[in-house]
């Protein structure tokens, strides 16, 4: 059986291919992709394997836009470090997922499963198909538990501003010029949010949709970016991403 991993931390999929090879020896795992653009590329020019084991977050997006651009026909599990609600669809049609950090007894009963599986079902592309749409809309927070002394503090995302890097440490700003400090990095805190609500306009500002006041242009044809509340600085889009935030914004 032959065996693609999906998956952007080289540590991880090492990982998981130790463990794929004491669950079942006879997987061979003859790739593994690190990006959605490595993988729709790869998908693009190779046989189909046999399993893919994915990521949800990769470095350059959700893995489920790999599908809107590339076929798949292999059977899927996939991985994630987030329990959401929306994992429970897996088990209904009959797609599989494992819970970061992956345990060895969790992956060979996903592996039994597939194995069951291409028994009586050629493709699960439509199953996949079904499952995405409704996956979109739950893999990202709803509330983040913001540590304070003993204890912590719940914060919906709808209460999030913006989020700024200021000294290598993240800080959450709400509407209510209220602050918090995050552990976890922008990079970390993009692929936690919906990227319909939340724009990547910088390396140092995460923004709300909600937030916008307006938007001026800037010389260059780059775009300076107005709040509805305070900021430590101006926000100021690149020429280069100045189109994908006006059709994020409207909603294209």
């Amino acid at each position: 059986m032959k065996a693609v991993i999906v998956e952007d931390e080289i540590i991880a999929a090492q990982n998981l291919q130790r463990l794929i090879s004491q669950a079942n020896k006879d997987i061979e795992i003859i790739a593994i992709l690190q990006s959605v653009e490595d993988s729709v590329e790869w998908f693009s020019q190779n046989a189909s394997p046999d399993l893919v084991f994915m990521d949800i977050h990769l470095s350059d997006g959700a893995s489920f836009s790999i599908f809107e651009k590339v076929k798949i026909h292999a059977p899927v599990i996939f991985t994630t470090a987030y329990d959401e609600y929306a994992l429970k669809a897996f088990e209904v049609n009959s797609i599989d997922y494992l819970l970061k950090p992956i345990n060895i007894n969790d992956l060979e009963r996903a592996i039994n499963k597939f194995s069951q599986l291409n028994k009586t079902q050629n493709s699960n592309e439509d199953v996949i198909t079904n499952i995405l749409a409704m996956f979109k809309k739950e893999v990202y927070k709803s509330f983040f538990l913001i540590p304070h002394k003993d204890k912590f503090i719940p914060l919906s995302v709808n209460d999030i501003a913006y989020i700024y890097s200021e000294n290598k440490i993240a800080k959450i700003v709400t509407f209510t010029n209220r602050n918090y400090h995050e552990n976890s990095s922008l990079d970390e805190l993009q692929r936690q949010l919906d990227p319909t609500r939340f724009f990547r306009a910088n390396r140092q500002f995460i923004i709300s949709h909600k937030a916008v006041k307006d938007i001026a242009v800037w010389f260059d044809s780059k775009l300076s970016v107005n709040l509805t509340v305070e900021i430590p600085e101006k926000i100021i889009v690149s020429r280069l991403r100045a189109s994908e935030f006006k059709d994020w914004y409207s909603g294209k």
